[in-house]
């Protein structure tokens, strides 16, 4: 019996040990996975010739202040730009009482690229100019030409949206020129700026209205210009900042896109667009070194198309447009 329970166990190991090599897996290197590179900005088409003569042919109108016929004739231009480049274009016309009780006759001119999209981002600038050249020490009294202070903005984003006509990109893509958002004196207050966009962000165009986020182009034309990131942008929204000024390096702009901090902004449109409409935006807006806040030019007679640099106007549409190309699916 002993000698039987001894082949008996011999025969049971040797099964044993058939079956786990028979069950065993090949054990085979896992793969390690690689780190994917951040995806790098592809250069845009963008034709700062144009850009530039959208500015002029809103400097031609010549001041555009509400309640004048200068900002009728320009808003309706603008208006009539937006449809010729394909976007379905709303009119929000309505009426603000300013800083010294006048009532202005406003109006947003929003225009909607693919609104059947929910996948969005918001550019905006302001269309309107000075109604005094607060800063000058001559003619104080009297409405600027706002080349760079109003107009730069409009003509970059005039020059996108032909640009997308063009490439058709599978993103909502919302361009809205806001009223009314530096008629005031130096006697009025923060919460006076900007009425246009503070109407709109409680009363959007579409119900339940949203975006990935804003862009807010202001001040953007001048030869040499630094842009920093001011205070409310990196506040609200600094992650998105972060990003627009990566795509700027790629593209070799960061000589105007600059990563300097800066509170040289009070108030700006994107501020109402982040605290009321809950869209988190960014101020794309030129700071000075040397007055270490705007231009000199800035709110003076001396705002006039001499100011304007095509280089300039490249580099932030280049970079803003590249910004939208990358969102779509």
């Amino acid at each position: 019996m002993g000698q039987v329970g001894n082949l008996r166990s011999r025969i049971l190991l040797i099964i044993a040990i058939v079956f786990l090599f028979a069950c065993r897996e090949d054990k085979k290197p896992v793969p390690v996975k690689k780190t994917e590179e951040p995806k790098k900005a592809v250069r845009p088409n963008f034709n700062a010739d144009s850009a530039y003569n959208f500015v002029q042919k809103q400097v031609d109108f010549g001041p555009r202040v509400p309640n004048t016929v200068g900002h009728v004739a320009a808003g309706n231009y603008l208006s009539g730009q937006l449809n010729r480049f394909g976007f379905e274009v709303i009119d929000q016309q309505t009426q603000v009482i300013a800083f010294d009780q006048t009532k202005l006759n406003i109006k947003n001119i929003i225009g909607a690229y693919k609104p059947e999209l929910n996948n969005r981002v918001l550019l905006f600038a302001h269309w309107d100019t000075r109604p005094n050249a607060d800063q000058d020490e001559e003619r104080k009294s009297e409405p600027i030409l706002g080349a760079n202070d109003g107009a730069s903005g409009v003509g970059v984003l005039l020059e996108i949206a032909r640009q997308i006509q063009k490439a058709k990109p599978n993103v909502g893509v919302d361009i809205i020129f806001f009223d009314a958002e530096d008629y005031v004196d130096e006697s009025g207050t923060i919460e006076d700026y900007c009425l246009g966009s503070q109407y709109w962000a409680n009363n959007m165009h579409k119900i339940g209205y949203s975006a990935n986020f804003g862009i807010l182009l202001d001040m953007v034309g001048a030869k040499d210009a630094m842009f920093a990131k001011e205070y409310h942008s990196m506040t609200h929204a600094s992650a998105y900042v972060h990003h627009v000024w990566n795509i700027a390096k790629d593209l070799n702009h960061d000589n105007y896109f600059n990563s300097r901090p800066t509170r040289h902004v009070g108030i700006d449109d994107h501020v109402y667009i982040n605290t009321i409409a809950k869209i988190p935006s960014i101020d794309i807006i030129q700071y000075d070194p040397e007055t270490r806040s705007f231009a000199p030019h800035w709110h003076t007679h001396q705002d006039k198309m001499d100011v304007i640099d095509k280089q300039t106007l490249r580099a932030v549409g280049e970079t803003v447009l590249a910004t939208v190309l990358m969102e779509a699916n």
